[in-house]
């Protein structure tokens, strides 16, 4: 799958984060073929004080909690409009907590990739690790793909396995997958490759 590559020396990423930002700061200390021009939240959070330290723009677009669908319809196209200001080849979720909807997927659908943490398509959705863990797998993992109108259902561009220990505990299998995430998505974008044509495509090395 190819994603539109302006004419930059590197391919240009707009990270979108909710959080502490740890896999934000894995993005930020491994750029090479990758430069991130803009960090954007939905809340105030360390992520963006972390793009602040780095000297990158950080934006706030706020959604209350429990809005209706048209105040997320309208979020949605500010989110649209403030990342395309920022002029991304790649948008990257990171640990963002809110759902791109229809207004945000039509502008950047086919260059906006996700991690999650399992083996997909299995253990989709916000409780991946604890839905592993309960049906007993012995393996699960991280994935990057990209992200479509469904529930981590996006083509998948990466994958990297993790073994569960006998006995670990939810959060301490977390992290352990947060560890190969944080690799992960950085082989991803580095892993990059611009065609060599008028068009600029963009295309992930295959992982998997």
């Amino acid at each position: 799958m190819f994603v539109t590559h302006t004419h930059h020396t590197a391919l240009r990423i707009v990270v979108l984060a909710s959080g502490s930002g740890t896999l934000l700061q894995s993005i930020l200390d491994n750029q090479g073929k990758y430069q991130v021009v803009g960090v954007v939240s939905d809340v105030e959070c360390p992520a963006l004080d972390r793009a602040r330290q780095a000297a990158i723009p950080a934006e706030l677009v706020e959604l209350a909690r429990g809005a209706d669908p048209q105040v997320r319809e309208e979020w949605n196209e500010r989110l649209a409009e403030v990342v395309d200001r920022l002029q991304p080849d790649v948008v990257v979720s990171a640990g963002f907590m809110k759902i791109l909807g229809a207004p945000f997927l039509s502008r950047f659908g086919g260059r906006t990739i996700n991690t999650h943490p399992a083996l997909l398509p299995a253990f989709p959705g916000a409780h991946a690790v604890r839905d592993a863990l309960a049906y007993g797998v012995k393996v699960t993992g991280s994935t990057v793909h990209f992200v479509d109108a469904g529930v981590d259902t996006g083509p998948i561009i990466a994958q990297e396995p993790v073994a569960i220990m006998p006995g670990e505990s939810e959060s301490d299998l977390h992290e352990r997958i947060k560890q190969v995430e944080r690799k992960l998505i950085v082989n991803v974008l580095n892993s990059a490759t611009v065609a060599a044509d008028n068009q600029g495509e963009v295309d992930f090395a295959n992982h998997e």
